[in-house]
Formats: structure tokens, sequence, C-alpha cells
């Protein structure tokens, strides 16, 4: 269908720069997978080079166990880093921002162009890294078109699960390049708002050259569901519920947590605010004006006991079945002052994130016990994406009719699909390009598309502790061979004269069996591992323990697996006196 980025990789492939009539366009990350969100436009005829949002994703235990964060690979930017004149962040979602602290200062820490709302959170963040230099930060309104470096770049409202979203346009020579960000519609039965038509009806009045357009959605047909139906569906239970209600959802949704703040204290209620994130956002709503609940709804959890269970509100962090967010610790009577029982009611006002499955179904599984009603959005219209579906992305696409377009924001399966979708609309499939992280997308004259063979530096990065850098395979693996069939360690005592041994092995054994009932496996393998240490040291002068530990690895690791169908890592340490 259309074009397909199968460009190759290489750990040292850095173009020249853009000329004058060329405008680049290099998707760091988030086209391989849903967060690290980061984007370069290098506009030839100036020179400059912006970067669009900063994002992270988070790891699963399964890919890279204790890695906290993996991170775009910056290393383009940082060799042109005299040349990047400025980050613009779309919005304050963590896949937008929360590589800020980490990969700002690799590339000369340029200022940050965003949004009032989102420049508190970027603050907010920075404050748990107070040794990370911070960027310079420019507040710009939608409708602002503000000069970065020499180039012009227009802002303009969208909507999506948390305020103060926005996409950008550049404005170059040859033409605009259009960033959606994060985005949906706002809509009524698929039919788009006025604000909707009035704001993509003046981007569609540009030359518009590229457009990167929003893809986590794009999986759907038709068109996503309203906010404005779940904000009356959550109004509408919290006014009617005969208990005390529970809801959990995403602390990001600041607008949603707020109509339920307003819902409840319009209804007579007490609000308790359960977790960290939820309290932390809170006060940045309160900060930025968004927030006008009077403040004597708020109560603490100890205190209710003194207010009858139908005048409580409580709004929750947790409904991703996280194991130590509230819900998970109410669910399993963990919390000190909250305990369940059949007559409250609870509402998971979030979807099931792809990868937490399994923790949602544990978390529901365990709410039920306690004989409670479960609203979810599944059953209900408590939920709704902030993401478009593939009506709304079409829908936009036409809006702004640019001479070429690439899918960003998701995994492949999504990009792919959006540009099935945009295609079949009528768009030409030879000006869709779904590109790979690392991609060099060059539009020549405004006109011609131009994708590089080899990729720039693309390979993720992480945030391994106190550690930020290249991810090392070689360390990834050892730590999931150590999960999967744990360890196998050997203690030796050589002498190294004659070869032998001077005392029967000790064998430490973690995450592999259990000694106490593997007897007659630790008699076996401490002959086989005298053995093996006395005939590989047999007629060796000097004696090289090097060898010898290579060679004991081999042959244990070989035992191990034939006796128990697991392969542990062999650890020998041969101590030579």
């Amino acid at each position: 269908m259309s074009q397909s980025a199968r460009t190759s990789r290489s750990a040292d492939y850095f173009p020249e720069p853009a000329s004058p009539t060329t405008v680049r366009i290099i998707p760091l990350g988030g086209v391989e997978e849903v967060g690290r969100n980061m984007i370069a436009v290098e506009v030839g005829a100036t020179g400059d080079i912006l970067v669009f949002d900063a994002g992270f994703q988070f790891v699963s235990e399964d890919t890279a166990p204790g890695v906290d964060y993996i991170l775009p690979n910056t290393k383009y930017l940082e060799k042109n880093a005299g040349r990047v004149k400025g980050v613009i962040i779309t919005h304050g979602h963590l896949d937008h921002i929360g590589g800020i602290p980490f990969m700002m200062p690799r590339f000369g820490t340029p200022p940050i162009y965003t949004q009032k709302l989102t420049s508190v959170m970027i603050q907010k963040r920075q404050e748990e890294y107070p040794d990370v230099p911070a960027s310079e930060m420019v507040i710009v309104e939608v409708g602002q078109s503000v000069t970065i470096g020499s180039t012009r770049v227009k802002f303009f409202p969208v909507t999506h699960s948390i305020p103060d979203s926005m996409g950008c346009s550049v404005e170059t020579p040859q033409g605009n390049v259009v960033i959606s960000g994060d985005l949906k519609l706002d809509h009524e039965d698929g039919i788009p708002s006025e604000r909707e038509i009035k704001t993509w009806g003046e981007i569609g009045k540009d030359n518009n050259i590229f457009l990167v357009a929003d893809s986590t959605n794009a999986e759907k047909d038709g068109f996503s569901i309203p906010e404005s139906r779940v904000i009356q569906t959550l109004e509408d239970i919290i006014r009617t519920v005969s208990g005390r209600l529970i809801i959990g959802t995403f602390a990001s949704q600041f607008e949603r947590m707020i109509h339920i703040m307003e819902a409840a204290e319009k209804f007579g209620k007490k609000i308790v605010l359960e977790g960290r994130s939820i309290k932390t956002n809170l006060e940045i709503a309160e900060k930025t004006g968004l927030l006008k609940v009077n403040k004597e709804a708020f109560i603490q959890a100890q205190d209710l006991g003194n207010y009858p269970p139908d005048k409580v509100v409580i709004l929750s962090t947790g409904a991703q079945g996280e194991e130590f967010a509230g819900l998970m610790r109410i669910a399993t009577r963990q919390h000190k002052h909250i305990t369940l029982n059949d007559r409250d009611t609870i509402v998971l006002s979030s979807s099931v994130i792809p990868g937490n499955e399994i923790a949602v179904q544990k978390l529901k599984d365990n709410l039920y016990r306690h004989n409670i009603t479960l609203i979810h959005y599944r059953s209900s219209d408590v939920h709704s994406t902030g993401h478009g579906n593939t009506g709304e992305l079409v829908w936009i696409n036409k809006q702004v009719h640019p001479n070429f377009f690439m899918p960003g924001y998701g995994y492949r399966s999504m990009t792919t699909c959006h540009a099935k979708a945009v295609e079949q609309s009528g768009f030409p499939r030879e000006n869709i390009i779904i590109a790979d992280n690392g991609t060099v997308i060059d539009i020549e004259e405004g006109t011609r598309l131009n994708v590089h063979k080899q990729r720039i530096p693309s390979s993720p990065m992480v945030v391994d502790g106190f550690t930020i850098g290249d991810m090392q395979e070689v360390v990834i693996r050892d730590r999931q061979s150590l999960a999967k069939d744990g360890m196998f360690v050997i203690i030796a005592s050589v002498n190294l004269k004659t070869g032998k041994l001077r005392k029967s092995p000790d064998i430490i054994s973690r995450g592999f069996v259990y000694l106490r009932e593997s007897q007659s496996l630790l008699n076996e393998g401490r002959l086989l591992i005298k053995k093996t240490i006395e005939d590989s040291t047999r007629n060796m002068n000097p004696i090289d323990l090097d060898y010898v530990k290579n060679n004991l690895t081999d042959v244990m690791a070989g035992f191990l697996f034939s006796r128990t169908n697991k392969a542990p890592m062999v650890i020998p340490v041969l101590i030579g006196m």
C-alpha cells in the first residue's frame, strides 16, 4: 500500500543538514510503540531544528526487568545541539513530558514552549530532579504564532483527555508541517462541533505539505464516545447511587476529575481523594484556576464514619490494577480507613491499557469478593478515550489536506490501520509514509518525498537507576534469565599446585531449586564439579582458573538442564590457594 520505511539501522548515520529547499521530519520515538513520543522537524531554509514532545515509555518487567523507563534515542539531537532551537510540548501526559529531566540536558537544555497547565506539570515533575538543570519555560497560547530560532510556529487547540492540549503548525518557505499531538474530535453523533470545524478549517487554508497525526485508536472504526456523554453518565451515577460511591480513574483526566468533584458538591456529597497523583494534580488544577470546588467539600478518609454512606464520593487512583494504588489496597483490605461492603458501588472510569489486562482482572476479582456493585466501560459509558477513531482521523486529514501524510503515535498495527483508512478515503498511497523510529524523511521543494535508506541512531535509551544510556542487551538478557530460571553459584577452593579441591564445593541456589528438597541433585552435582575441575587441571601448569571456570560452566549448565529442564545462570567462583 503506502511507502513503508524499511530502512536499515546504522549506529553512526548522521545525514548532512537539510538543503535550503528541504524540510526534514525525523520521528525519534513513538511510531513503533505507544509512548516515548518525540519528533524532530528540521527547516532547511533556516537550519533550525524544532523538537516536538519528550516523553518516556513505561516498561514491562517481562521485556526489560529492572529498567525504570525507555527513552527516545537523542544522539542525532546531541550531534546537532547547536541547531536545536526549542522543544514544543503538546500536552502534559507522561508519554510526552516524562523524558524531559533525562533527555534535555543531553542536547543543550533548549527552551520549552507549551501552555500553562503543561508548564506547571513539567515544573512539578522537575522538582523530583533538583540536580538536573531546568530549561527556560515559555508559555504560549493557542491561536498564537511564535518565532523559535528563525522559524515561525502556530499553535492550535485540540480535544484530548487533558486540558491545554494543542497541535502545532511549522511554517516553512515550502509549506507547513502540521503536528497533531494526541487528539480526538468533540462531536455529536459523528458531527464535529463548530469549534472543531473552525479550528481545522483555518488550518486547511494553509499550504500544508506534511501531516503527522495520532494513531493510538486507529484500529477502531467510526467515532469515539464523546466525553460529554461520559460526564453526563457519571453525574447521573453520582446523583442516583444509593450507597457509598468509589470512582477509579486516571489522575491525568483533569476535566473528568473536576466534573466529578463539581457534581459531588452539587448533590451535597463529600469528596475523599485517594492516591498521591490525584492529590498532586488537584494542587495543579487549583494553581491553574481549573478547579472551583469549595474546600469544605473535601474530607479525610479517617472521617468517613461521620457521614452517611450515600453522602460520600471517593475518587481514587488504581483503576489499572496497580499493586500499591488506592483501589487495590481497598480491594485487598489493606487500607487503614476504607472497608468495602455490599452497599458500595465502584466505577472504573478508564479502559484497560494494553498489557494491564491481568492486573485489572485481579482488581475486579478482589473487588467482587466484597459483593459490591461494579460499573466499568464495557457495561456503561463511564469512559471515553482521548484518541480519535478512524472516522475522526480521516475527517481531520481531509480538513488539513496535506501533500504527504505520516501516521504517528502508536504501534505498527495502529499506524498501518491509520494509513489504510486514510488511503481508502482517497489519499494517494504513494504520499503516505509509515515510518520507523529514526527514519529520515525529506520533503524537497514541498512536492517530492525522499526517505533515506539509512536510519539515524534509534535503539532505545533507558533510565536504569541513576544510569541513562543505551539499552545493554546483555544486561537485560541476564536479568530475564535470572527472573526465569534463577542462579546456581558454585564456590570451590582449588590447590594451585595439584589442581585438587581442598574441600567439597559450596553451592548457593536462588530462584532455581529449593536446596533442602534437592539433596540428590546437589550430591550428584558436587561429584560432577569435583571431577570436572580436577579433569580440567590435570597436567596443567600453571593452572588457568579462567579456562576451568568456562569449562565448569558449560558442564554444569548441561547437567542441570538435563535433570530439571531449567537453565539457571551458572556462576562458578574458584579460589586458588
